[in-house]
């Protein structure tokens, strides 16, 4: 960030200028992953690893994806995923910035997304919907208050419970 201060005081008018880096609360500790390893590859195969043991974490807990091709698409996502992480995308939009919640993420959005392109009107799907969206809530991270309106999180889970889970 950087930022601009103007301040006025008894002594007069003070500037001040200065840039603030911003790292996930995830990020010390996938340092420490990347200190351990060997080389590039085997970071990226760390990263890919969480990423897919989240997911059958959640699958288990029956959060599933009804996307008929997931398996031979999954390995092209999870490169996708890499690369936004690498540009530190989702260490802006989670909690920790960590595969686990980009994975958790991106499965409730799916989830949710597929759900919704059409009304809601059985109570399964109001259930699987709501479970979808608390998911994403509790691995999104809260956007600044200039952000909020046009937030992932605004679209994906303040619209969402105001118009199918009241």
């Amino acid at each position: 960030m950087n930022l601009n201060l103007d301040c006025h005081s008894f002594f007069g008018e003070h500037l001040e200028h200065g840039t603030i880096e911003y790292f996930a609360k995830g990020y010390v500790e996938w340092l420490q992953h990347v200190h351990a390893a060997s080389d590039k590859k085997s970071v990226y195969r760390g990263f890919a690893v969480r990423y897919r043991h989240t997911l059958e974490n959640l699958n288990k807990l029956g959060f599933d994806s009804t996307h008929p091709n997931v398996n031979e698409l999954l390995d092209s996502h999870i490169e996708q995923e890499w690369q936004h992480f690498l540009n530190g995308t989702y260490g802006l939009c989670t909690q920790s910035g960590l595969p686990e919640d980009i994975a958790a993420k991106e499965l409730a959005i799916l989830i949710i997304n597929a759900l919704t392109l059409e009304p809601v009107t059985s109570d399964l799907d109001k259930q699987k919907l709501k479970q979808a969206v608390d998911l994403l809530d509790s691995v999104s991270a809260q956007f600044a208050p200039h952000e909020r309106e046009r937030s992932s999180r605004n679209r994906l889970i303040d619209e969402v419970r105001a118009k199918y889970l009241v």
